[in-house]
């Protein structure tokens, strides 16, 4: 589908005045960028030499962070542990002003940490600091109380569940409970490994991979053209029976993404990265701008074009980067004049 430019502006423009309320997983992004010159003596493996070093809000963080990018108001509900990351985080995140009052200090926990080790342009190594537990009740109440009062100024909600334990049954239940008594968009980036019940959301969004395991199907490869990809639209009508969500979006990486409606047949956009340097947050990227741009007012055809030209930029840089509406017009610019 060709969307006129000025149809995307307009949609983009009125990023700037919605609000959006972000739960989930939150993670510190850690960057170590540096110089390979040796092998190590000691073993096989590069010697790096640190050039910088760089944070960044992660996970349920950086779909903040891109919303926030994209002009949006937003506000973030998660848990960190008490220690000098959490400080770390909010200091971020309350540097590109988003609203850190949701965040729930749990001092049983530690804040989630990934650390990237890049050397010329390429990932080296990545080490996760990350204890997966129960999250007790007290902390699902506090986050509960936290969705009551902050939904009625927002016009959406996103859920990014990495699978990392803040994201339960129990915390679902009461969303969707709150989310449809208010009458809001409801969108969810799910977990397979954390399978839950979404009571008809507004819009589910995994990737091929994640797609097929919550389905129960196995997988299969990419075919072309995707339309007849018929494993991919078992895979589809399944998840709309079982999430019934008003619309499924399954990211597609180099074949870019299909759209789910109930009714329709498949709408595939074919992939509008020119380069490819860094998936980091992709995904992150995607929920953020199709969920604003349902917000905004856009069809879900309309979202996902934008979303998927949104995607196409951010892969084209390194780290867990970002997407500004500028960009994105430059982008449709780029593909369609």
């Amino acid at each position: 589908m060709k969307i006129k430019p000025e149809r995307v502006k307009e949609i983009l423009d009125k990023f700037k005045s919605r609000k959006v309320l972000v739960i989930g997983d939150l993670m510190l992004d850690e960057f170590i960028w540096g110089k390979v010159g040796r092998i190590s003596p000691e073993a096989p493996v590069p010697v790096v030499e640190v050039v910088k070093e760089e944070s960044y809000p992660g996970g349920a963080a950086n779909v903040a962070r891109n919303l926030r990018i994209l002009g949006s108001h937003v506000d973030i509900i998660g848990q960190v542990g008490k220690d000098a990351y959490a400080n770390k985080l909010h200091e971020l995140l309350q540097a590109e002003k988003i609203g850190v009052s949701g965040i729930i200090t749990n001092p049983q926990s530690r804040t989630i940490v990934k650390t990237r080790v890049v050397a010329r342009h390429q990932q080296v190594v990545r080490v996760d600091r990350e204890h997966k537990e129960r999250v007790p009740v007290n902390i699902t109440d506090k986050a509960v109380a936290e969705i009551k009062l902050k939904l009625k100024d927002v016009d959406a909600v996103i859920v990014e569940d990495y699978g990392k334990g803040f994201v339960t049954q129990a915390l679902a239940d009461r969303l969707c409970m709150l989310v449809t008594a208010q009458k809001k968009i409801l969108t969810i980036d799910p977990n397979p490994q954390n399978p839950l019940h979404w009571t008809e959301p507004t819009a589910v969004k995994p990737n091929r991979t994640e797609a097929f395991v919550a389905a129960g199907i196995a997988y299969a490869e990419p075919i072309e053209p995707v339309e007849k990809d018929e494993t991919l639209g078992r895979v589809g009508k399944v998840l709309m029976e079982k999430w019934r969500p008003q619309q499924l979006l399954i990211t597609l990486g180099e074949q870019g993404m299909g759209l789910f409606q109930k009714g329709k047949t498949m709408y595939h956009t074919p992939t509008r990265a020119r380069e490819v340097f860094d998936v980091t947050g992709a995904g992150d990227t995607v929920i953020a701008t199709y969920t604003l741009a349902l917000a905004a007012g856009a069809t879900p055809i309309e979202a996902a074009e934008i979303a998927n030209h949104a995607a196409g930029v951010v892969v084209g840089k390194i780290g867990t980067a970002v997407v500004s509406t500028q960009e994105i017009i430059e982008s449709f610019k780029s593909y369609h004049g």
